[in-house]
């Protein structure tokens, strides 16, 4: 559960670094670039050491990878609707379904 948590923790930090930038259409590119940096920094202060123990417990590299899409495709749905006013669409619904569907087969068989 705490590698979930500080994935999640994260993803909030990545998107936000990666997207909050699109709320300032008038902020100097290199604005953006170093202010994007400085919060992806931290979202690897959460990131690595959620990898870490998730793999530590048993987890694959591929498992946690998928895991990762799953809470980056959550938060960004959140995020587009809340901050960039973007409806969640039949396209979002459908890259659910393909990121589930991949969940499934990498978590096959998992005893």
């Amino acid at each position: 559960m705490t590698t979930i948590i500080l994935l999640i923790i994260s993803n909030v930090f990545m998107t936000l670094a990666w997207y909050g930038n699109l709320k300032f259409p008038h902020m100097p590119m290199i604005v953006a670039i170093l202010s994007g940096w400085a919060i992806a920094l931290i979202e690897y202060c959460f990131a690595v050491p959620a990898n870490r123990l998730g793999y530590a417990h048993g987890f694959t590299g591929g498992q946690l990878k998928i895991i990762q899409e799953v809470i980056t495709l959550s938060v960004f749905a959140v995020f587009a609707t809340v901050v960039l006013k973007e409806p969640i669409g039949w396209r979002y619904l459908g890259a659910f379904a393909c990121i589930a569907g991949a969940a499934a087969f990498m978590f096959a068989g998992r005893a």
